[in-house]
């Protein structure tokens, strides 16, 4: 099964130039609990902007380039859809981390998101696609960290996504 982890601005921005706009240690926090131990998905741009590999975690990375490689052990590099039809289908959460186009493409197969809503708006050049309320039920929602490394509110939401 596929989930979601995002932080985005109520303007639905998530970065500006492959960069994340805000610094809340609370929400790193709560992606390395929920992803730590499961697969993580993302666009070769977002893997790129880790500038690491996110220990006990698998990465797969969409890349349209077919040249793109990386020779470490936990990495995994797609081209299609197919390539990640297993982790659609999978029993176990997977976690799709971004960015927008691949938010884009892989959102029609999640099943459950971990969205963190920053109650501020930002300039940027990526979005995260517009949550349907008649596709997405919020199930649960947390009020953010608050202290001096946070300069926002925020909520911590879960949505899952509404069978008929």
């Amino acid at each position: 099964m596929l989930s979601i982890i995002v932080a985005k601005a109520k303007n639905n921005i998530i970065g500006k130039e492959n960069k994340l706009i805000w610094h809340l240690p609370g929400d790193l926090k709560r992606f390395k609990e929920l992803t730590t131990g499961h697969t993580i998905i993302m666009g070769r741009k977002t893997f790129e902007s880790l500038g690491r590999i996110l220990p006990n975690r698998k990465h797969i990375v969409f890349s349209q380039n077919p040249d793109f490689k990386v020779k470490e052990e936990q990495v995994q590099i797609v081209h299609s859809m197919l390539e990640i039809q297993e982790y659609i289908e999978n029993e176990e959460e997977n976690f799709v981390i971004g960015g927008a186009m691949i938010y884009n493409i892989l959102m029609p197969y999640v099943t459950k998101m971990y969205v963190t809503e920053i109650k501020e708006e930002f300039e940027g050049d990526a979005f995260f696609p517009k949550i349907n309320p008649e596709l997405w039920q919020e199930i649960k929602r947390e009020k953010g960290e608050e202290g001096q490394d946070n300069h926002w509110e925020y909520d911590y939401v879960t949505y899952q996504r509404i069978t008929k």
